[in-house]
């Protein structure tokens, strides 16, 4: 797979193929990642991008030209497909799911935006996707498609080291993951669940889907509604309900 980042500050993005998941994901030949100064295709020799937003207001807005060349450069290096992303507060939200279905794509071009955005023609003309990684104002695209690359990177094949870990993520199933414990087995701060050291992986698998339902039902439970639980699912989240601490005011129902 490849993707291709169209951005003021390659510098960045391109950090991000020096380390983990990514790095190894260009090591092993399973993506090709490209960070693509805008500043390139400037429409003077200040190196301009952008221009002062019609009707007035704070802030500059990234100009059609420079793009349509950058995306031009990209499609003739790359060819089609290629979906196009543009990082934006106003996009869908990323989930595990859609993440997956990028992963599928032959190539990606990431569009990081910066200032006010960028012009709503370039949108309208070429955008296939806006994506948003949550409901927070950042100065600019690059981290999110940074996050958005780290996502797919390690859905590839054969990056992960062991592909269960994959399955086994938050998400994963439409659920949080469950704790996590290593050596030493006597810590200052405790020590892990007897469960866990038992050796009886029935036992361990139980207790492990009782937590990710616990956790989840504790801090996401919009995710519960997303997930159709088997009988076995929801008497293990019962019985993860009626094991928790009293709070005193008699309710441990979900709020």
């Amino acid at each position: 797979m490849w993707i291709d980042v169209i951005t003021l500050f390659p510098e960045l993005v391109d950090g991000i193929g020096r380390y983990g998941m990514v790095r190894r994901a260009i090591a092993g030949g399973q993506l090709e990642l490209t960070a693509r100064q805008l500043r390139d295709f400037a429409v003077d020799d200040r190196g301009s991008v952008d221009d002062r937003s019609y009707g007035g207001g704070p802030g500059m807005v990234l100009r059609p030209e420079p793009l349509r060349e950058a995306l031009a450069q990209s499609k003739s290096q790359y060819g089609e497909p290629g979906k196009l992303v543009y990082l934006s507060p106003q996009g869908d939200r990323l989930t595990d799911d859609l993440a997956r279905e990028l992963a599928q794509q032959p190539g990606l071009r990431l569009l990081c935006g910066r200032y006010e955005g960028v012009d709503q023609r370039v949108i309208d003309a070429e955008v296939d996707l806006e994506l948003s990684v949550g409901d927070v104002v950042l100065s600019g695209g690059e981290l999110p498609a940074m996050l958005l690359v780290e996502a797919i990177a390690r859905l590839l094949p054969g990056v992960l080291g062991d592909a269960s870990s994959e399955r086994e993520d938050s998400f994963a199933e439409g659920l949080l993951d469950h704790p996590h414990y290593t050596r030493p087995e006597q810590d200052a701060w405790g020590a892990p669940p007897a469960v866990l050291l038992s050796g009886d992986h029935r036992a361990i698998a139980r207790w492990r889907m009782k937590q990710s339902l616990g956790r989840t039902w504790l801090r996401r439970p919009d995710l519960l509604d997303k997930v159709e639980l088997t009988d076995k699912q929801r008497a293990l989240l019962a019985e993860y309900i009626d094991e928790l601490p009293d709070t005193g005011d008699g309710d441990n129902t979900a709020g």
